[in-house]
C-alpha cells in the first residue's frame, strides 16, 4: 500500500494541502458522504410515518407494527447490499468506480420515491436505495481506511472526522425532508433527497481524481465467463424471490423475518469464505478470528439502535410534547436532533482517542463500552411508561438521545477503522462488507424486536433492551484476552 506521502506526490499534491491535518482525498470522500446521508437519512427520517399515517394524511396505511419490520427489513437491506457493493469493488470496478455507479442507482431511488405513487414508489425506491447505499457503505469506508499505513495512529481520528460528515448529512436532510412533508406533503420530501444525492455526485466528480490510483481497479479482477456465470444465477436467484412474493410466501409483516434468516445464513457463509480462502495467511486468519466477537457485538447493538427509526420515532410522534414555543415540532427532525449531538461530541472524541493516544482502550473495549451505555438509555425512557396520556418532555428525550451519541462513537466509527486494520489484503473491501452485515444482521432483528412493541407490553419491551445490552457488553468483555492475542498487534 502507498503511504498517505506517495501518494500525495502521485496526484499531483505536494503533500502540503490537508483536510483537518488529514490527507486531503479525505475532503473528497467526505464530502460524498454528507451528500449520500442526506438524501439516506432525509428519506429514513419520514419513511416510517409515509407507512402507517392514514391516506388522508398522505400515508399508506399500513399497521404500524407491519410498517416497523418493514423499516426495519429495509434497514437490514441496506447493509445486506454491501457485500454486492464489496464485490463488485474487489472482482469488477475498483473500489473508486463502484462508490460513483452505486451513487447514481441512490439517486434513482429516491426519483421513484418521488414520483412513483404508493406501494409501487415504495417497493421500487427502497430497493434502489439500498442496492446503491449498499455500494457507496462498502466502498468508501474502505477508500478512508486507503489513505493511511498500516500502523498509522491518526486512522481513528480520521475515521471520527469522515463520521462527522456523514451526521452533518444526517442533520440537514432531515430538517428539509421533515418541513417539506409537513407543509407539502412526502413526495416533495422525497424529491429533496434526490437533489441531495445529485449534489453529491457532481462533488464527488469534482475530486475523485485525487484518490489513490490503487483503488480505481479492482484487486482481484474477475474473468469476463465467471462473470457471466454469476450474472446468470443472479437472475435464477432474482426469478427465485419473485416467485416467492407472487406465492406469498415473502410478505411485508414477515419481511423482517424473511431477511434475519437470510443474512445469518450469508454471514457464515462470508466467514467460511475467508477464513478458508488460500490467499489468507496464517496471522491473517487469526485477526479474521478476533473479529467475530466484535461482529457479533455490532449486531447486537445496531439492533437496539435501530429502535430510533421505529419504536422511538412511533414513541416521538406518539408520547413526545413536541411542541416548542408553540409550534409543533416535525417527526422527521428526530433523526436530525440525534445527528447533531453527533456533530456535537464527534470532535470531542477524535480529540480525546488523539489525546489518549496508546493509552485509550482498545477496539474491542470501546465496544464494551458502547454496549453498557446503550442498554443504559433505554432504562431512562421507563419513568414515563405506564400512564395513559403521559408525554415525555422533549428536553428528557434529548438528554436520552445523548447516551446514543456517545454509544455510538464508541462503536461505528472504531468498527469502520478496526476492520481496516484486521482485514486481509486479498479481501479489503470485502471485510467492510462483512462488517456491514452485521448492521444488516441487527436491523432485521431490530424489526423483529421492535414488532412486539405496544402500549401493553412497553414496560417489558423497553427492559428487555436494557437486558441485551448489559449482557452483550459483559459476554464481550470475557472475550477481551481472546480478542487481543489473535489481533497479533494490529489494534
Amino acid at each position: 500500500m502507498k503511504t498517505t506521502e506517495a501518494a500525495a506526490r502521485q496526484h499531483g499534491d505536494s503533500g502540503k494541502r490537508r483536510f483537518f491535518g488529514h490527507p486531503w482525498p479525505l475532503a473528497t470522500l467526505f464530502g460524498m458522504e454528507v451528500w449520500e446521508r442526506f438524501s439516506f437519512y432525509g428519506m429514513q427520517a419520514i419513511l416510517l410515518i409515509y407507512l402507517y399515517y392514514e391516506a388522508s394524511r398522505g400515508g399508506l396505511a399500513i399497521d404500524q407494527s407491519v410498517a416497523i419490520g418493514i423499516v426495519g427489513a429495509y434497514g437490514s437491506s441496506v447493509y445486506l447490499a454491501t457485500i454486492l457493493g464489496g464485490w463488485f469493488a474487489d472482482r469488477v470496478f475498483g473500489a473508486e468506480r463502484t462508490l460513483f455507479y452505486s451513487g447514481i442507482v441512490v439517486m434513482l431511488g429516491h426519483i421513484a420515491l418521488a414520483i412513483l405513487p404508493g406501494v409501487y414508489g415504495v417497493t421500487a425506491g427502497l430497493i434502489l436505495v439500498a442496492l446503491g447505499s449498499g455500494g457507496v457503505k462498502a466502498t468508501c469506508s474502505a477508500l478512508v481506511g486507503s489513505l493511511y499505513e498500516p500502523g498509522s495512529p491518526r486512522r481513528d481520528a480520521g475515521f471520527s472526522i469522515f463520521y462527522l460528515g456523514i451526521n452533518i448529512g444526517g442533520f440537514v436532510g432531515p430538517l428539509l425532508t421533515g418541513l417539506l412533508q409537513q407543509n407539502a406533503g412526502f413526495h416533495y420530501g422525497f424529491g429533496i433527497a434526490a437533489v441531495g444525492m445529485a449534489i453529491g455526485l457532481a462533488q464527488y466528480t469534482a475530486g475523485r481524481k485525487g484518490l489513490p490510483d490503487d483503488q480505481k481497479a479492482a484487486p482481484d479482477p474477475i474473468a469476463p465467463a465467471t462473470l457471466k456465470r454469476y450474472l446468470g444465477i443472479a437472475l435464477v436467484v432474482l426469478a427465485l424471490v419473485v416467485g416467492a412474493a407472487l406465492a406469498g410466501w415473502i410478505r411485508a409483516d414477515n419481511l423482517s423475518g424473511v431477511m434475519l434468516g437470510i443474512i445469518a445464513v450469508a454471514a457464515l457463509c462470508y466467514f467460511a469464505v475467508i477464513l478458508r480462502s488460500t490467499h489468507v495467511s496464517p496471522e491473517e486468519r487469526s485477526r479474521v478470528l478476533a473479529f467475530i466477537p466484535l461482529f457479533l457485538t455490532s449486531a447486537a447493538y445496531w439492533a437496539l439502535y435501530s429502535q430510533s427509526y421505529t419504536v422511538i420515532t412511533a414513541f416521538f410522534d406518539q408520547r413526545v410534547d413536541r411542541s416548542l414555543f408553540g409550534w409543533e415540532i416535525p417527526v422527521g427532525w428526530l433523526v436530525s436532533v440525534q445527528a447533531l449531538t453527533i456533530i456535537l461530541f464527534s470532535g470531542v472524541f477524535a480529540w480525546l482517542w488523539t489525546t489518549l493516544g496508546k493509552r485509550q482502550p482498545s477496539s474491542a473495549g470501546k465496544f464494551v463500552i458502547a454496549m453498557a451505555i446503550i442498554g443504559a438509555t433505554f432504562l431512562g425512557y421507563l419513568p414515563f411508561l405506564g400512564s395513559e396520556g403521559s408525554n415525555m418532555p422533549l428536553a428528557m428525550l434529548v438528554l436520552l438521545l445523548l447516551g446514543f451519541t456517545a454509544s455510538e462513537l464508541c462503536l461505528s466509527p472504531i468498527g469502520l477503522s478496526v476492520t481496516t486494520k484486521l482485514a486481509p489484503r486479498a479481501f479489503q473491501t470485502q471485510m467492510m462488507a462483512l462488517f456491514f452485515l452485521s448492521l444488516a444482521l441487527g436491523f432485521a432483528a431490530g424489526g423483529k424486536l421492535g414488532a412486539f412493541y405496544t402500549e401493553d407490553t412497553e414496560v417489558g419491551y423497553f427492559i428487555a433492551m436494557a437486558a441485551i445490552g448489559g449482557v452483550s457488553a459483559l459476554l464481550l468483555a470475557a472475550c477481551l484476552p481472546f480478542i487481543r492475542r489473535a489481533m497479533r498487534g494490529a489494534d
